[in-house]
């Protein structure tokens, strides 16, 4: 089949960069991007100069939020890409499929249970279909720690923790911009968690059952800066162009410059050119103070589920660390996989991995360890790889754009039922941390 697959996104903020440059520079033969479509033009101008610049290739048509219809009726795609803010998805999902489309979409499905009901709606009256793209599924740890539960070696498994932290350079981000309104985001046991959910429902086979939780505002926001001494860091709204913010280690700008050598940010062309260029358009500040009086999502969360195989899973995320990683542990009938990862953490169009500085770098590592019963412990082998997320982001775009991909014995490919199954525990914990109960997942969201 010589025709190529016909793709458009929706959402033009950083997130869209991944697909443009997959369809443009590795998959031509096979896939074409038809469109943008989102509610900024600038953006949408931003990332077709960068694809006349950099990729050779002309500029794609743009439409605006409101005529999305229009783009698919006038450009027919096969598939519509979701990479807009989070509370959308289910918008585009529910129209992109009612008008004849499959759909791709980032992380989360949505966050709440009544768009994601949406969604599965449109799903049963349309037959078209959903992929979620899980991208750490595909990093070489995690796909390790799926091969070694499914070998065996440990057996059955019977309870996991997991730890995960966000820096203060890496979390703080999600407190300057939209993702610190709850009802943008679910909250990060929706936007950031639902990933670290995903890889344990893929890791057990299995689904939530029982979901109780506990968290709240403890670092960010006017209060606890208040709290510390630190009533100076509220003074402003945002960061960008504000001379009292100068010393401030949290302050981000995104009008272009440079770090002043002292461990405060570097910054791309990326964040300049999608958010602050846009403003008098959009209205929306990417580099708001993280201790604002308007935050409210957690940055100090802990999570326990009980799923239907009867497994057992302590979950906890704090987003103010002085170091940014991971701590996983898996306990079988037979033994024992833990996982530790001391990473590099990032801004989403700003600066890349490959960018971090020496100090930001510093203690970066992983390993896997593995523990059988009454013997010594193993230190695992865990394969090298490129890109981001690991190296986990160019596996799974050829799993996606690629009309025949590398067979893929970890099935890793993530359909609807586990996005719906990844953001149940985060809403099941919202919804706890509201009532003070544990909630049972099948009064939320269906995940059969």
């Amino acid at each position: 089949m010589s025709e190529r697959t016909k793709y458009a996104i929706v959402g033009a903020g950083g997130r869209a960069r991944m697909f443009i440059d997959a369809i443009l520079k590795t998959f031509t033969s096979e896939a074409e991007l038809v469109a943008f479509c989102d509610t900024s033009k600038v953006r949408m101008n931003w990332h077709n100069h960068r694809i006349e610049a950099e990729l050779s290739a002309p500029p794609r048509p743009t439409y605006a939020a409101s005529d999305f219809d229009r783009m698919v009726r006038e450009h027919k795609p096969d598939v519509i890409i979701v990479t807009s803010p989070d509370y959308t998805h289910h918008e585009y999902i529910d129209r992109a499929m009612r008008l004849g489309c499959d759909v791709i979409s980032e992380k989360p499905m949505t966050i709440d249970a009544g768009k994601a009901n949406v969604i599965l709606k449109a799903m049963r009256e349309t037959g078209k279909k959903l992929r979620m793209t899980f991208n750490y599924r595909y990093m070489p740890l995690a796909t390790k720690v799926r091969e070694l539960v499914a070998s065996g070696v440990i057996g059955r498994p019977m309870a996991v923790s997991f730890n995960w932290l966000l820096d203060t350079r890496h979390g703080a981000d999600y407190f300057r911009r939209w993702h610190r309104e709850k009802d943008k985001s679910g909250g990060l046991l929706v936007h950031k968690a639902t990933h670290h959910f995903d890889l344990v429902n893929w890791w057990l086979a299995s689904v939530p059952k029982t979901v109780f939780a506990m968290g709240g505002l403890k670092f960010y926001g006017r209060e606890n800066a208040i709290a510390r001494g630190d009533e100076k860091l509220t003074r402003y709204p945002r960061y960008t162009g504000v001379a009292a913010a100068a010393d401030d280690p949290f302050a981000l700008k995104i009008d272009g410059q440079t770090n002043d050598g002292e461990g405060r940010l570097w910054i791309s062309d990326g964040l300049r050119g999608l958010y602050y260029e846009a403003e008098s358009e959009t209205g929306y500040i990417r580099d708001r103070n993280v201790f604002d009086p308007d935050i409210n999502i957690e940055d100090t969360m802990s999570v326990m589920v009980n799923y239907n195989s009867g497994v057992v899973l302590n979950y906890s995320l704090v987003a103010y660390s002085p170091w940014e990683g991971f701590q996983i542990a898996i306990t079988g009938e037979k033994g024992r996989v833990e996982v530790l990862e001391r990473e590099g953490s990032h801004i989403i169009a700003g600066q890349s991995d490959s960018e971090l500085t020496a100090a930001q770098r510093e203690g970066a590592g992983k390993s896997i360890v593995l523990h059988r019963m009454f013997k010594s412990p193993e230190q695992v082998e865990i394969p090298t790889a490129t890109g981001g997320h690991g190296g986990g982001d160019p596996v799974m775009l050829e799993q996606i754009f690629s009309r025949r991909p590398p067979a893929d014995p970890f099935k890793r490919a993530a359909s609807y039922l586990d996005g719906a199954a990844s953001i149940a525990v985060g809403i099941c914990a919202n919804e706890s941390m509201r009532t003070g109960r544990a909630v049972q997942c099948s009064e939320l969201i269906s995940l059969t």
